[in-house]
């Protein structure tokens, strides 16, 4: 039987190359399934994945019942400190069984702040609408009788965003 010529003429595919060295990083912090941390927005979805990644698993001693640890910022910690029993239960389906038993919300990693620096997606600003000529100069006018300089700015603002508010 004649041999088929190889077709990759000695190259390989880079998830070939990198299976191993992801494994090895992720079993090094607890993760078995190193789904959890590449397809982390899949799992979690992508409001909680905008907010906070895993950064460990601890196991306790006896091999079941592992402690899953999130990273997350000061604000978003009470929002996810809520949704945690929702959190496991997807966690857990990667794992096809009651793998994590706790999940534990930090605003820094374990090992210390250089690694806890944060780096998540913010949520995109709008960039701000222009204003109507005729509601800004309704809120000049009406504020043209204040004197003091200052105190007639703020309130021409104040006067601007109120009225633009109101005409949506």
């Amino acid at each position: 039987m004649a041999r088929r010529p190889a077709t990759t003429k000695g190259f390989k595919r880079t998830s070939a190359l990198l299976t191993g060295r992801i494994r090895t990083a992720s079993e090094s912090r607890g993760f078995a399934q190193s789904k959890l941390l590449t397809h982390w927005a899949e799992v979690v979805g992508d409001d909680i994945a905008a907010i906070a990644h895993p950064v460990e698993v601890s196991y306790a001693r006896g091999g079941m019942g592992a402690t899953l640890t999130l990273l997350t910022t000061g604000a978003q910690a009470p929002m996810l400190e809520m949704q945690k029993e929702q959190l496991r239960t997807k966690v857990n389906s990667v794992y096809g069984y009651n793998a994590i038993a706790r999940i534990r919300v930090t605003q820094t990693a374990p090992t210390g702040f250089a690694e806890g620096q944060v780096a998540f997606g913010h949520r995109k600003t709008d960039a701000p609408k222009e204003i109507d000529p005729s509601l800004k100069a309704r809120a000049v006018e009406t504020t043209a009788p204040v004197a003091d300089e200052g105190l007639r700015a703020a309130l021409e603002r104040l006067g601007t965003n109120v009225l633009t508010k109101a005409k949506r």
